[in-house]
């Protein structure tokens, strides 16, 4: 398993990347590639930030050889502004939820999460909010 989500290769086609700062998951650079009819950042590029996004912090709150499957069941969002430039996201997720999944897959087995995540541009603009529901199982 990987060490984090941007080595995967959807999301190194997509030029996904850590971010620098701490308090941020990932980063989409700025590119012409990820633009809109309208000069904006495309939604399907927001969208894979936000459940790469997901995936990191699972993947941070468990580590690479944690003995779990995760798939994602869903995803809902909101575009709030339009987005221009890199953008970086953020998980606002309280922490019990991980409580509450680990205390689940310890009794069932399986569990899902939902994973609060929020986009913004280089300017500061919120551009997205997204849940991604995952369901998770312990490899048998």
């Amino acid at each position: 398993m990987t060490s984090s989500v941007t080595e995967l290769p959807f999301n190194r086609f997509l030029g996904l990347e850590p971010s620098a700062a701490p308090a941020q998951f990932l980063r989409l650079p700025s590119g012409p590639q990820y633009l809109n009819h309208l000069g904006t950042v495309h939604a399907s590029a927001q969208l894979a930030l936000a459940e790469a996004t997901s995936g990191e912090f699972l993947l941070r709150a468990f580590g690479p050889d944690s003995g779990v499957i995760p798939v994602v069941r869903r995803l809902e969002s909101k575009f709030r502004k339009p987005a221009r430039g890199s953008l970086t996201s953020t998980v606002t997720t309280p922490p019990e939820a991980l409580g509450q999944l680990r205390a689940d897959l310890t009794a069932k087995g399986r569990a899902t999460i939902s994973i609060n995540v929020e986009l913004h541009d280089a300017s500061g603009t919120h551009t997205l909010s997204a849940t991604v529901e995952w369901f998770i199982t312990k490899i048998q």
